[in-house]
């Protein structure tokens, strides 16, 4: 058994050695390249253990993985301080510009996601003789529709997109994850058969208001805690000149923020997200000296880096110790066509709708579908779920879309950018 220090030094280790190994021989982009290595890594070891059962290699390599309870690293842990180091680092103007677009896509486009491919899925799994039911198929719909910010925005820095466009991807994705969120813990309050669901008469116009209740006060929530923590935080940095303690201050905030969320039960990525807005614009603006928001921006941006390498590396590494069924396979590889089926519809419906008073860029939809990769996040809260007999496809529905959003679209999202906008706004 090691220690929580033993493990967190193997996966630096691991993520360096990687990083490296990528970096010098295989040249993908970093995080693609660490997810790639790591999976091959898993794979491999199976495979050993396949032949030399006796070298007990991958039954040590699984008690060591299997001790990361991968939701609570992810969710309640690097998911705060990862958020908020993306947000940071977006201009305000650029999402205010598009505020109503973003609005859209991070709401209705999420419920539009969220609703085909649950049905999707239900349909599917009823053709390949798995059945599930309607509710935990809706789940699935949820946890697999918002885009992950994390792998979205280590995409935005190697692709070159016009403003406008960047705007719309970084706000949709900083935000439609706590969307998706409460969507899906709605959901599968629901599929677990809690007091949410109605049961029939004027109970089920109750029960729709306490839905909506919950969702408006979880996100809502989210955006009053991110802006009283902000505007506490650029106060408190605005009245020192102190480059140390100010990131001392932020870090705090971050770690605060989400912990009195997570109490409080609203939203936490959304607070965070708010919360990162607040410092890294008006806070930069006038609460930071020049020295401070060098080191400041340096020091999470170098944090992002850390925590993105280690995040893609686990995404890669958990494989090995998930029981997925191999009659499973043609249901999950099914899915991939069926997540993009509801990305494309939940960029399509919103956009079209709004083109009408507002002006898009050329090929905003086909960047935004096809840039809309999935990641850790649907991940955690795949791994989340109860044990019972849907998990074992949700998983794997969720590794395949997961694994083909960031590897096949993370590394041909530039021939798609190339070939729908106009050059002259690159």
């Amino acid at each position: 058994m090691l220690t929580i220090f033993e493990i967190a030094a193997l996966l630096l280790a691991f993520s360096a050695f990687f990083g490296w190994f990528n970096h010098v021989v295989i040249k993908l982009p970093h995080t693609i390249g660490l997810l790639v290595m790591a999976l091959g890594a898993s794979l491999l070891l199976l495979v050993i253990d396949n032949f030399f059962p006796e070298l007990g290699v991958t039954s040590t390599m699984q008690s060591i993985i299997g001790q990361i309870d991968f939701y609570a690293t992810v969710m309640e842990g690097m998911l705060a301080f990862l958020l908020f180091a993306g947000a940071l680092h977006v201009d305000y103007e650029f999402l205010k510009d598009q505020k109503w677009a973003i609005g859209v896509l991070a709401t209705v486009g999420v419920l539009i996601s969220t609703t085909i491919i649950g049905f999707g899925f239900w349909y599917l799994s009823g053709l390949f003789g798995i059945q599930i039911p309607l509710m935990w198929a809706l789940v699935f719909g949820a946890l697999i529709s918002p885009t992950d910010p994390v792998a979205v925005l280590s995409l935005l820095k190697s692709v070159n997109v016009p403003h406008s466009l960047e705007a719309k991807i970084a706000g949709e994705s900083l935000f439609n994850d706590g969307v998706g969120v409460v969507v899906f813990t709605i959901l599968l309050t629901i599929a677990g058969g809690s007091a949410v669901a109605g049961h029939g008469g004027g109970e089920d116009v109750i029960d729709a208001y306490k839905i909506a209740e919950l969702f408006f006060v979880e996100a809502g929530g989210g955006i009053v805690l991110g802006l009283i923590t902000g505007w506490i935080a650029y106060r408190a940095m605005a009245a020192i000149d102190q480059y140390t303690l100010e990131i001392l201050i932020t870090l705090g905030v971050v770690a605060a923020t989400y912990a009195i969320a997570i109490r409080l039960h609203i939203s936490g990525p959304i607070a965070v997200v708010v919360t990162g807005l607040l410092v890294g614009n008006r806070g930069a603006r006038i609460g930071m000296s020049d020295v401070t928001r060098k080191h400041l921006f340096g020091f999470w941006e170098l944090i992002d880096e850390i925590l993105n390498s280690v995040l893609f590396l686990l995404i890669g590494l958990e494989i090995i110790i998930l029981t997925l069924d191999p009659s499973m396979g043609w249901l999950a590889l099914a899915c991939i066509p069926l997540a993009l089926l509801g990305r494309v519809m939940a960029v399509s419906v919103p956009i079209l709708s709004l083109s009408k008073l507002l002006v898009f860029t050329k090929g905003t939809i086909p960047v935004l579908t096809w840039g809309g990769l999935r990641g850790g996040i649907s991940v955690a809260l795949a791994l989340s779920l109860p044990d019972n007999d849907y998990k074992p496809m949700i998983l794997a529905a969720t590794y395949a879309v997961v694994l083909f959003s960031v590897i096949i679209q993370g590394m041909t999202v530039k021939a798609v950018i190339s070939r729908s906008v106009d050059p002259s706004l690159l």
